[in-house]
């Protein structure tokens, strides 16, 4: 038959003689694809981006806080006054307790400060009451962000306290940290407005132990607020809660 070709022994053709490659056991043949090794080029690459994003991380807060204080503007929108630049907590503040123990400043890092000074050689009567009294209901007014702000009064050396007005200071929850330091050294760091006396403000210190913030003389409680609030949301996250 035209275009057929038999084998002479067999009579099959050349076709059906061509021996045929078995199916294997497991189905069809597949082809497995493995990725390339990665070059050192590429994991130095990767390896340095990676160092980047730790810096980022690390550098957040530092960016916050110049956003809170260049970009978003807040000193056009605040009630009380910001201080630029921010002044730091002094290493060699001399701090101790009531009871003469020396405290380290760098103990008070980590947590927003709310900070009042009494006024030197003054007692403290109704008028240092008073800003205690709002020195405790701001942090209460903070609602769930109350945990990340503490209390703080600095005495001056030279400050004396009758017992009742010692436990005005300390006899409420949650508990004021309480510090003696020179007042010299006091009024070197935090200083009231011009014309004003220390004892009527209140000073906010961040978490890095930077005094970012002073309140007006006899500050309105509801529009101080605000501004803690303003500057707590815009750097969350330098703080632990609670102290």
């Amino acid at each position: 038959m035209s275009g057929s070709k038999f084998s002479p022994l067999s009579g099959e053709t050349a076709v059906d003689a061509i021996p045929q490659t078995p199916m294997p056991p497991d189905g069809p043949v597949t082809l497995a694809v493995h990725s390339l090794p990665v070059t050192s080029a590429e994991g130095s690459r990767r390896r340095h981006w990676q160092m980047w994003l730790v810096l980022l991380v690390c550098a957040a807060p530092v960016i916050a806080s110049y956003l809170s204080f260049y970009v978003l503007d807040l000193r056009g929108a605040a009630y009380s006054d910001l201080i630029t630049p921010t002044r730091d907590l002094p290493h060699d503040l001399p701090l101790r307790t009531l009871d003469g123990q020396p405290v380290s400043p760098q103990s008070l890092q980590g947590q927003w400060l709310l900070t009042y000074v009494p006024d030197a050689k003054s007692p403290c009567a109704d008028a240092c009451e008073r800003m205690l009294f709002m020195q405790r209901q701001l942090r209460e007014m903070l609602g769930k962000d109350r945990d990340r702000l503490d209390k703080l009064v600095l005495l001056p050396d030279d400050l004396t306290l009758t017992p009742a007005q010692l436990d005005a200071l300390i006899g409420h929850e949650p508990k004021v940290t309480l510090l003696r330091a020179p007042a010299a050294a006091l009024q070197a760091w935090l200083m009231p407005a011009h014309g004003h006396r220390m004892g009527e403000h209140l000073f906010l210190i961040d978490p890095m132990g930077r005094w970012m913030l002073r309140s007006p003389a006899q500050p309105d409680p509801g529009k101080l607020k605000k501004d803690l609030e303003r500057l707590m949301r815009a750097n969350a996250g330098w703080d632990r809660p609670g102290r």
